[in-house]
């Protein structure tokens, strides 16, 4: 998808989904772990990495 190394860090470095409601929140590695991180849509605090296509 992303041929550049700029362009799949800017799509998939730090970016996670929210398992409750699948928005797209970016933010720190270590803020998403301790659970700082709120989901803007839904309030929830769990989730995932994005998953980039290979």
């Amino acid at each position: 998808m992303a041929k550049f190394a700029e362009a799949a860090a800017r799509l998939f470095h730090n970016v996670f989904v929210c398992k409750r409601c699948k928005s797209k929140v970016k933010a720190d590695v270590r803020k998403i772990l301790l659970k700082k991180i709120s989901c803007r849509k839904c309030g929830g605090k769990s989730f995932r990495a994005i998953k980039s296509k290979k």
